[in-house]
């Protein structure tokens, strides 16, 4: 394909910010700004847009071409050269604009244009400095879009970086009343991950003298007298371990993770699912694409504890959600975070025990985690903008004066169990066939946590939706002075939610769409790194 698909995927988002800043201020006939619709509907078109693209890189994608460290093996390459300078001391540096797409990344990209075009529903809400939201949105969408494309680890860096700014600004303005505190503790978390990403990056490329994240991966490409030549070496570990700290900080596991119910708890609606349906994933694809092939050895030496630290972020994660039950601990937004942090722990521990069919489980719950936890998260903004609390001592019989809206949150809570027939059944199996051939104890753990998962997702549901209503729920809810026509979800709503629950039921009965992407990717991402494991 000629056309520069990847460039345009990625920079769309670019277009969209220069349209919204041209767009005047003004009011209509009947005294509203028009502006605001006009931003609203850039942003629609410009996320829709980039989903078209999505689409027909999915069905262009060939995914039969083997190979993961070799350029050939990449689909809808874009290569040329952007900074290529002669420095003293350095002497000749080359930096590549350098995009390409295989069957670990697809997945993603697909993910981060769904999430993007569907999370633009819930951000009408936003009526605060609009066109600065807006603009911020489209900037964290053309990172997100970047990381997943790009093979030069300096680009791939210039994109993780960019994303930390509009995500600090949209909690820090945008967010809920300790938004400056969640805003500040995630940034400094993320670029703590980041300083570590940068100083091993330095070396790496005084070891290789190139940013191409696939000629790094060849092991043959290290100077011997090199910081990082050789393999098994103390400063390989070190360097391994720095790599995995910057993005296991971002997935986030235990015990990284205590900025994340914070974020999302602060956080405006549609911030919350786009930061648990596709920033959560760039860790663990930082890992697979950066982390684990580069160093292959120092994977082997610390796997033991990589497969651990999944364990114990499932477990701990379950039991932090569940105690969202106790008095004083009960946040709807909350309970879903803490889940986040027990569903990404089987990611780590399928791609820990680096069996084929863990690894394609792993891959394949990260895309089923985005579109279940956005579901999530938008079911809690439908709740809190009728009636401005998430707590799950604050409803009850909600069922009855939503019964719509019952419907899509069962949906979403059965995927997020993993009740078979539901896409996150599949991948969960997945994980636990590879893992357990490798960590037969560890995934017999993990796996009986699944009881703590289903514990407090089902006691959400009955405290929510069964029982008796309140009193003060049984009128006409009337939130802020806004007059809502129905009680249960609108057509706006729907538009957000609806594709999400369908893909979930059509992904837990045939998977095979997005299984098919990485099988071959998979199978040759494994082979690499398998000779390492004693």
């Amino acid at each position: 394909m000629d056309f520069p698909i990847l460039t345009w995927i990625t920079f769309l988002p670019l277009v969209g910010i220069l349209i919204v800043f041209l767009i005047p201020s003004g009011k209509d006939e009947k005294g509203q700004e028009f502006s605001k619709k006009m931003i609203r509907w850039t942003a629609v078109g410009v996320t829709f847009l980039q989903l078209v693209l999505a689409v027909l890189i999915y069905m262009s994608y060939n995914t039969g071409l083997k190979g993961v460290n070799d350029v050939s093996s990449f689909q809808f390459v874009e290569k040329v050269t952007w900074i290529h300078a002669q420095l003293p001391m350095i002497g000749d540096i080359k930096i590549e604009y350098f995009l390409g797409l295989d069957g670990l990344s697809v997945p993603m990209i697909l993910l981060t244009a769904i999430i993007s075009f569907l999370a633009v529903f819930p951000s009408f809400g936003i009526n605060k400095a609009v066109k600065g939201y807006f603009a911020m949105y489209l900037l964290l969408d053309l990172g997100m879009m970047g990381v997943f494309v790009a093979l030069d680890f300096f680009l791939f860096y210039v994109f993780w970086e960019l994303m930390l700014l509009p995500m600090y600004f949209l909690i820090g303005i945008w967010g809920g009343p300790r938004k400056e505190y969640a805003a500040i503790k995630f940034f400094i978390y993320t670029l703590a991950g980041s300083v570590f990403m940068l100083l091993v990056m330095i070396g790496l490329y005084h070891s290789t003298g190139t940013f191409n994240i696939l000629e790094i991966m060849n092991q043959g490409n290290f100077d011997p007298n090199s910081i990082f030549g050789g393999t098994a070496t103390t400063i390989r570990y070190v360097a391994f371990m720095a790599l995995f700290i910057g993005f296991a900080i971002k997935v986030p596991v235990f015990p990284f993770h205590t900025w994340l119910p914070d974020a999302h708890v602060e956080a405006p609606t549609p911030i919350s699912v786009i930061l648990a349906g596709v920033l959560l994933k760039m860790g663990a694809y930082g890992m697979m694409r950066i982390a684990f092939p580069i160093f292959p050895d120092a994977f082997a030496y610390f796997q033991n504890l990589i497969a651990w630290i999944g364990m114990i972020s499932i477990v701990y994660g379950a039991y932090c959600a569940l105690g969202q039950h106790k008095v004083g601990q009960r946040d709807f937004k909350k309970l879903i975070a803490y889940s986040s942090v027990s569903h990404m722990g089987l990611v780590m521990l399928g791609l820990a025990s680096m069996r084929p069919e863990s690894v394609t489980g792993a891959i394949f719950q990260m895309f089923n985690h985005g579109i279940i936890t956005a579901m999530l998260f938008m079911i809690v903004g439908v709740i809190y903008d009728r009636a401005h609390t998430r707590g799950l001592d604050d409803f009850g019989g909600l069922a009855r004066k939503m019964p719509v809206y019952t419907g899509i949150m069962a949906v979403a809570f059965f995927a997020a169990i993993g009740l078979p027939g539901l896409s996150g059944f599949i991948s969960e199996v997945l994980v636990f066939l590879g893992s357990f051939k490798a960590y037969p104890v560890l995934t017999v753990i993990s796996g009986l946590s699944i009881v703590l998962g289903a514990a407090y997702m089902l006691w959400a549901l009955q405290k929510i939706f069964f029982g008796t209503l309140p009193e003060k729920w049984q009128g006409p809810w009337d939130p802020t002075g806004k007059k809502y026509r129905g009680n249960d979800v609108n057509a706006l709503e729907l538009t957000a939610l609806l594709p999400l629950a369908a893909i979930v039921i059509f992904l837990g009965v045939y998977p095979m769409p997005v299984l098919k992407l990485m099988t071959t990717s998979v199978t040759e991402f494994v082979a690499l790194i398998q000779p390492f494991i004693q």
